[in-house]
C-alpha cells in the first residue's frame, strides 16, 4: 500500500502548534468538531496529539475555566509524551495498520522527522473496501 495515495497533506489538516494556548487547542477541535488533532512544533516536526481528555485534564488540574487563564496553558504541557506516534512515508503495512488500530489518525513524516500529513482510519478502510468490491464484481 503506498501511504502516500492514502494521506491528507498538511496544508489540508487541522492541527494545533505546540506552544498555542489550551484556548486556542478548544477553539481549533471544536471549530473543526474532531476529538483529537495533530501537534506541531515550531520546526514543524511532529510533537504528539491534543486531545479532549488533555484539555478536560488542564482545565481539571487549573482548576479554573475561563478564557484567560486558559490562555496561560501552552499545549505542549498538557499532551502527553508518546500517545499516538508518527509513522515515517516510507513505513510498511503492518506499521501503519497498528497505529490505525489505536487512533482515528496517523500522523506521517518524512525522513527528516517533518510531519507531512496524515492517514486517517477511515481511508485505510475504503482502500480496502474497494479492493473488495473490485475482487467480487
Amino acid at each position: 500500500m503506498n501511504i502516500i495515495r492514502l494521506m491528507i497533506p498538511k496544508i489540508n489538516v487541522a492541527y494545533v502548534n505546540s506552544n498555542d494556548t489550551v484556548r486556542q487547542g478548544l477553539e481549533k477541535l471544536r471549530i473543526h468538531g474532531f476529538a483529537a488533532v495533530p501537534v506541531i512544533s515550531q520546526d514543524g516536526s511532529y510533537a504528539g496529539t491534543l486531545t479532549e481528555g488533555d484539555l478536560l485534564w488542564a482545565i481539571v488540574e487549573n482548576g479554573k475555566a475561563d478564557l484567560k487563564s486558559l490562555e496561560e496553558c501552552r499545549i505542549n504541557s498538557v499532551i502527553k509524551p508518546g500517545r499516538n506516534p508518527a509513522v515515517r512515508i516510507d513505513a510498511t503495512d503492518d506499521e501503519l495498520f497498528a497505529q490505525a488500530a489505536e487512533q482515528n489518525f496517523v500522523p506521517v513524516c518524512d525522513d527528516r522527522g517533518v510531519f507531512i500529513g496524515i492517514v486517517t482510519r477511515s481511508a485505510i478502510l475504503n482502500y480496502f473496501r474497494d479492493i473488495y468490491i473490485k475482487s467480487h464484481n
